[in-house]
């Protein structure tokens, strides 16, 4: 809520202030609408492989490897105590339709009812964020941290206290929440420095602090082994690097030329089982006759052999893993495609929302589309055929804005253009290079090109009507 419509109280009379609130409500209805989207069409909030996963941490009260437990409390609260599940994704979708209207607000540009839905309906018929916003996983809370920091770090001057605690709170949930968003914030808190050096230096019109986002960086740091201490007595961070690297050395065939050529390796369990090593990672991590089962699987019993053998891999193959790591990292760049894997049967996640959850809950999940085959891959194929051309030429849009905002004195587009483009590589870098590329995993963030691109050109359109005659 901004103070514009924080104004908005029982107390405030007049026709104005009554046509202004009813603009406000028309506009947050069509807004929440537009990104609720998927699942008020599916009849249910989309589900993901991982959803069962996040669920059962609170069930089980216990870390799992790529699970957070903190995002599986924030399902537990918002859906009040496994209640409603539109709670979640209503909670993520107020979150976006928020920091959508801060970022034109705090840009000056005109960030009134209509313009806030017109950006929020155009997002969603040209990006992915309704997709992600109705999914009960904390992807679409990523790139919320992002324009958190951005906010905090670029436009702080110009948010209210209570707008300043918003989006501590945001930020905060977003990097408890996913351990690829807590590595990218930390690379963006770089960012927010060497910006800091620049504007010193070349006396740009903008104003840069970065005090306020390491604070909540550290914060981050510093709860998740404290937090998880408390809850379940474990002083350490979400579970899973070590697994997942390994998949992407598989995924580029450098775990199993090491193997090849090394073993046998006292204790190295690998070793003997080199046949049934499959080609991709995801085949390594998830196959049914994956070598990893031998080893363990998930249970962290394979984590010192794994990350042993990475380590070596690293250390014997330094330009391959480094040249591979680039490849995946541009691959996952250009990796947008809508609704990844969404159509698949969500084996754990049928069987925690059936067998676990309230009665009521299960009959309205087994009764969602999503579960009865209405969701195909050929429809989220459809929706993509429009989504990734946006993607791209917005990438490109990103480079334009930059010159273009360095050209016309909107130093603050500028510099925003050029972090959402260092926060898209980034995640492209975590995800590809640090695990496998995936579809999902960008598209979740890709929206934040669109979004600034669509700013700059709102603010040209403005400074080319000024310069016409009257």
């Amino acid at each position: 809520m901004t103070t514009e419509m924080a104004s908005l109280s029982p107390s405030s009379v007049g026709p104005a202030t009554f046509f202004r609130g009813l603009a406000w409500t028309l506009s947050l209805t069509i807004s929440v609408a537009s990104l609720l989207l998927p699942a008020l069409w599916n009849g249910f909030a989309l589900v993901f492989f991982d959803t069962g996963g996040y669920v059962r941490r609170v069930l089980e009260m216990d870390l799992s490897t790529g699970r957070s437990l903190f995002y599986g409390l924030f399902l537990w609260v918002s859906s009040f105590a496994w209640w409603s599940f539109y709670g979640p994704i209503l909670v993520q979708v107020l979150a976006s339709v928020w920091l959508i209207h801060l970022m034109l607000r705090c840009h000056n540009l005109p960030a009134g009812p209509w313009m806030t839905a017109l950006f929020c309906m155009g997002l969603t018929l040209s990006t992915g964020i309704a997709w992600s916003a109705s999914q009960l996983i904390p992807d679409a809370l990523v790139p919320l941290v992002v324009l958190a920091l951005w906010l905090l770090g670029f436009r702080l001057q110009r948010l209210a206290p209570f707008e300043r605690a918003g989006l501590i709170a945001i930020a905060l949930l977003s990097l408890l929440s996913h351990m690829s968003g807590l590595a990218l914030a930390m690379g963006l808190l770089v960012v927010t420095v060497v910006a800091r050096l620049v504007v010193l230096r070349r006396g740009f019109s903008l104003s840069v602090n970065w005090m306020l986002p390491a604070v909540v960086v550290t914060a981050a740091l510093v709860l998740m082994p404290m937090l998880h201490l408390f809850l379940v007595g474990k002083a350490t961070y979400t579970p899973g690097s070590t697994v997942i690297i390994f998949g992407r050395l598989v995924q580029a065939g450098i775990a199993q030329r090491w193997l090849a050529e090394h073993c046998p390796v006292p204790g190295i369990k690998l070793c003997g089982l080199q046949e049934r090593i499959p080609r991709t990672g995801d085949e390594f991590l998830w196959g049914e006759n994956s070598a990893f089962r031998d080893l363990g699987e998930w249970s962290g019993a394979a984590d010192a052999e794994l990350g042993y053998l990475s380590k070596m891999c690293l250390k014997t193959y330094p330009v391959a893993v480094a040249w591979t790591a680039l490849q995946a990292t541009a691959e996952q760049l250009v990796m947008v495609k809508t609704g990844d894997q969404l159509a698949d049967h969500h084996d754990d996640t049928i069987n925690v929302f059936s067998n676990l959850l309230p009665p009521h809950v299960a009959r309205a999940f087994n009764a969602a589309r999503q579960q009865q085959g209405g969701l195909t891959q050929p429809m989220v194929d459809a929706v993509s055929r429009v989504h990734v051309p946006v993607a791209h030429l917005s990438l490109f849009g990103l480079l334009l804005v930059v010159g273009w905002g360095l050209r016309s004195g909107r130093h603050d587009l500028a510099a925003a253009a050029l972090f959402m483009l260092f926060a898209l590589l980034g995640n492209a870098f975590i995800c590809g290079a640090l695990s496998n590329p995936h579809d999902r995993y960008q598209s979740r963030m890709v929206w934040l090109a669109p979004l600034v691109v669509g700013m700059a050109t709102v603010c040209w359109w403005q400074l080319r009507a000024r310069k016409q005659p009257s």
